[in-house]
């Protein structure tokens, strides 16, 4: 088994119904069930990408305890890319994004200069989060 691998990401959120709304349209694509989960007393979102009754992934909400909006550019995490099973997929989620009135940031297009064919969404969550759903064929190979 793969040690080190991402089991959870848990996001903290200015406005939970807000976020929560647009997570679940969002994950709900991606195929993510939406689960909650009584801790302490917090009530937590959690969106879960399972295989065959087996937990893969999961996406946590939980409300901020103060202000300000993400800045990807402090130092900090910069964005979040999710798999994408097909160009088509990712097409099917910017629509989406359209409808919800989500901030895209860039259209689906295709960027070379990651890899062959990556082709990818980029759009931010209410609190300003970059996040991406990617298509890639070929995963770039990385120099040691």
């Amino acid at each position: 088994m793969f040690r080190g691998g991402i089991d959870h990401l848990d996001l903290t959120v200015m406005d939970p119904a807000a976020s929560e709304a647009f997570y679940t349209a969002v994950l709900g694509y991606m195929g993510f069930e939406p689960v909650r989960l009584a801790h302490g007393a917090t009530q937590l979102r959690i969106f879960q990408a399972t295989d065959a009754g087996q937990r893969l992934f999961s996406v946590a909400l939980q409300p901020a305890r103060h202000g300000g909006g993400h800045d990807r550019h402090s130092p900090g995490l910069h964005h979040v890319a999710f798999r994408a099973s097909s160009r088509a997929d990712v097409d099917g989620l910017y629509q989406l994004l359209r409808d919800f009135g989500a901030d895209v940031l860039d259209a689906p297009a295709e960027y070379p200069h990651y890899a062959p064919g990556y082709y990818a969404v980029f759009f931010a969550d209410p609190d300003g989060l970059k996040l991406e759903f990617v298509h890639m064929p070929t995963p770039p190979e990385l120099a040691v």
